[in-house]
C-alpha cells in the first residue's frame, strides 16, 4: 500500500501534522516554564471565550481566507504565488483611491465599488509576474517575491507624497467618508445580541443611558464575502471548464500543451484570479477596519495564507478551517501576551511549528501515516 485513503489524506494528514505541531510546542513551554495546558485554556478563552474574542479571531480569519484562496488557485495551475502580501497591499491602495473618490451615499454601493477597486488593483500587481513567467520564462516564485517588497516602497510613496492631507505627520491617507463605512457584526440586527457586553453575573451591561451595551469588534461584513469566495473557488475549478484547464495544466504542462489549452493564457488567468483574491483582503483592514490606508496594510496575511493553503490541503473548504485555526492563533496568541509573562513572540514560534509540519514535513508524517496502514492491513491478513 503506496497510497493514503482519501480521508486519511484530507483529514488525518493535516490533523497528525497538528498534534505533533502541539506536542514541540507544549516542550517548548515547559522548557520557559510555562504550563502548556493553562496557555492553551488562555488561548481559547481569549479567541473563542468572549464575543469580543470571537469578532477578532473572526476578523483574522476572513483576511487569511482571501489569500489562502489567492494560493491555491495559482496552486491548481501549477503556480506558486508568494506575491500575495504585495498584491494586497497594491488592493488596500485601490480601496482607497474608491473610497477617496466619491461621498458614497452608502456602504453597499462603497462596498461594490471598492471591491473591483481591490481585485483590479491585486490582479494589475500580479499580472506583471504572470506575463514574466508566461513569455520570459521568469521563475514566479522569484518574481512575486521582489514584487513584494515593490509594492511595500510603493505604498510608502503613495502614502507620504500623493494621499497624505497636508500638514499630517503620519503616513496615512485621509479618513474614508461616512458612507464608505462597513457595518461590523454588532451592527448586525440577527447577530447583535451575541455581542451584547454581560456583567460578572450574566446580566447585560448598560450605558447611563440604560441602554444594552455592545463589544465594538473588527469583524465586518467582508466575513460574508470571504465565505462567498470560497464557493465560487470551488465552483470554478471543480465545476467549470476553465478550472478543469487550470487544474489540467497544473498537473501536467506538456499532456495540457497536446491537449490544446494555452499555457500562456492559463498562467495569466490564474494569476489574475490569485491576485484578484489577495487583493480582495484589503476589503477586511482597510475598509472595514482601519477605514483608511496604512503602511503595511496587508499585515503578514499575504504569507499567512501559503500556510492556510499547505493545511487546508489547497481546497476552498479547507481553507477556510485552516483560517480558522490561523485566527486562533492570532488572538489566542495576543490573549497569551496580555495575561501572562509569555512573550507574545510565541504565537509566532506556534504558527512557525504549525507551518513546519504541515509545510516542509508534510511528507514525512504522509510517511509515517502509509507506513502505519500498511502495518495494519499485513497484520488483519
Amino acid at each position: 500500500m503506496n497510497k493514503l485513503p482519501q480521508w486519511a489524506d484530507v483529514v488525518l494528514v493535516p490533523l497528525v501534522s497538528l498534534v505533533l505541531a502541539a506536542i514541540v510546542a507544549a516542550v517548548v513551554l515547559l522548557a520557559i516554564g510555562q504550563s502548556p495546558l493553562a496557555a492553551l485554556g488562555i488561548m481559547v478563552d481569549g479567541a473563542f471565550g468572549t464575543a469580543a474574542g470571537w469578532g477578532y479571531t473572526l476578523y483574522y480569519t476572513t483576511s487569511f481566507i482571501f489569500t489562502g484562496l489567492s494560493v491555491i488557485v495559482a496552486f491548481h495551475a501549477g503556480l506558486f504565488n508568494i506575491g500575495g502580501e504585495g498584491q494586497a497591499q497594491l488592493g488596500g491602495l485601490g480601496v482607497a483611491l474608491v473610497c477617496l473618490a466619491l461621498p458614497w451615499p452608502h456602504w453597499s454601493v462603497a462596498l461594490l465599488a471598492a471591491s473591483l477597486g481591490a481585485a483590479a488593483f491585486g490582479a494589475a500587481w500580479a499580472a506583471i509576474p504572470a506575463y514574466l513567467q508566461a513569455k520570459r520564462g521568469s521563475h514566479i516564485v522569484i518574481t512575486t517575491i521582489m514584487f513584494n517588497y515593490i509594492a511595500s516602497a510603493f505604498i510608502v510613496y503613495m502614502l507620504v507624497d500623493v494621499l497624505r492631507p497636508a500638514g499630517q505627520m503620519d503616513p496615512a491617507s485621509a479618513k474614508f467618508p461616512a458612507g464608505a463605512k462597513l457595518p461590523t457584526l454588532s451592527d448586525m440586527p440577527l447577530l447583535r445580541e451575541f455581542f451584547a457586553r454581560v456583567n460578572a453575573d450574566g446580566t447585560p451591561r448598560l450605558s447611563k443611558a440604560g441602554e444594552v451595551m455592545y463589544s465594538n469588534v473588527p469583524a465586518n461584513v467582508t466575513l460574508f464575502i470571504a465565505l462567498a469566495a470560497c464557493v465560487v473557488v470551488w465552483a470554478l475549478l471543480w465545476r467549470t471548464r476553465l478550472g478543469y484547464q487550470i487544474r489540467a495544466f497544473g498537473k501536467s504542462e506538456a499532456a495540457s500543451k497536446y491537449a490544446g489549452i494555452n499555457p500562456v493564457k492559463i498562467t495569466m488567468i490564474a494569476m489574475l484570479i490569485s491576485g484578484a483574491l489577495a487583493g480582495m483582503m484589503a476589503i477586511n483592514n482597510v475598509m472595514g477596519e482601519s477605514e483608511r490606508l496604512l503602511q503595511n496594510s496587508a499585515e503578514g496575511a499575504g504569507f499567512i495564507g501559503i500556510a492556510v493553503a499547505l493545511m487546508g490541503r489547497n481546497h476552498p473548504f479547507g481553507v477556510l478551517l485552516a483560517a480558522l485555526l490561523f485566527g486562533f492563533l492570532y488572538q489566542g496568541g495576543a490573549a497569551l501576551g496580555l495575561n501572562t509573562t509569555i512573550p507574545l513572540e510565541m504565537r509566532l514560534v506556534v504558527q512557525g511549528l504549525v507551518i513546519l509540519f504541515t509545510g516542509a514535513l508534510d511528507q514525512m508524517v504522509r510517511m509515517l501515516l502509509v507506513w502505519l496502514f500498511s502495518f495494519g492491513r499485513k497484520a488483519a491478513a
